[in-house]
């Protein structure tokens, strides 16, 4: 496209030398791509000719209109609005592009530059079916990928299996302790819905369990050896609450799962190989 802009930039200084006996440079020239609203595919904005040709904008646009349709090749016709002529190409013109684009083997790539980028995307939720929103993260990831990779990036795709979200983990916990063995199934209720009621329950059973232990001579002895200079109770064991599940929470040592509830989020991210799709394998 910057070789079509050329030939119009080129079309332009000859025939305004040709009109008006003036020698530009390119940089004069601002030539854009037509606004959708107007017709027309290039745009050059007449508005800064006035300054030595002393007409209206609208007949230097109709002038060099005329005189570019015999200059420049692929054009086929013109329209001025006020002070911008708004040049059309020829419909042989994108048939000869997209030939040039099709024979050429590598269009578009860029050599390697050295740069390394990560692209990690597709996070299904674990607790119910992958939907829309996820095969459009899923193209998304996969597309962005493409395209640093043929602008010369090394690109590391990433992609998390069974992500599991704080969230999950606790509904987990308070089914192990609580469920009994019980399934969406066994409950008639939905999956997304049998997960969220653990998760409520788990953060009624916990809530209950550590204001009960605040209360006790142990959590008192936390309390006076870990204080800050000046910090109440009530703030104290705000911030103390991962610690203490960690630590002293009847909650813990369920392996494999408690690890996750202090944390933001728990799931295995592997690279991608050269010939997986992103979001799709493992899932």
């Amino acid at each position: 496209m910057m070789h079509l802009i050329s030939l119009i930039q080129s079309g332009v200084m000859e025939v305004v030398n040709e009109l008006y006996g003036v020698s530009l440079a390119p940089d004069d020239l601002t030539i854009s791509p037509t606004r959708k609203e107007f017709t027309g595919d290039y745009t050059l904005v007449v508005f800064p000719f006035t300054r030595f040709v002393k007409k209206k904008p609208e007949d230097i646009g109709n002038e060099l209109g005329n005189a570019l349709l015999g200059k420049v090749a692929y054009l086929q016709g013109f329209n001025v609005i006020k002070g911008f002529l708004n040049l059309e190409l020829s419909d042989q013109f994108w048939k000869d592009f997209l030939g040039d684009m099709y024979a050429k083997e590598n269009f578009g790539f860029l050599p390697k530059n050295g740069h390394k980028v990560l692209v990690e995307s597709c996070s299904p939720n674990t607790n119910k079916p992958l939907h829309l929103g996820h095969i459009r993260n899923i193209l998304l990831g996969w597309s962005m990928y493409k395209i640093l990779d043929a602008a010369g990036y090394d690109v590391v795709r990433v992609q998390i299996i069974n992500d599991r979200g704080i969230a999950v983990c606790k509904s987990m916990l308070a089914w192990q302790k609580f469920g009994e063995g019980a399934t969406p199934e066994s409950e008639g209720a939905k999956g997304d819905h049998f997960v969220g009621d653990y998760y409520v329950r788990f953060d009624k059973e916990f809530k209950e369990e550590y204001s009960q232990w605040q209360k006790t001579p142990e959590a008192e002895q936390v309390f006076e050896s870990g204080k800050q200079n000046g910090q109440g109770r009530e703030e104290f064991f705000k911030a103390y609450k991962d610690i203490y599940f960690n630590e002293y929470s009847t909650w813990a040592g369920k392996p494999g799962i408690c690890s996750c509830v202090g944390s933001r989020r728990s799931g295995n991210r592997r690279p991608l190989g050269a010939d997986e799709q992103l979001g799709v394998s493992g899932i």
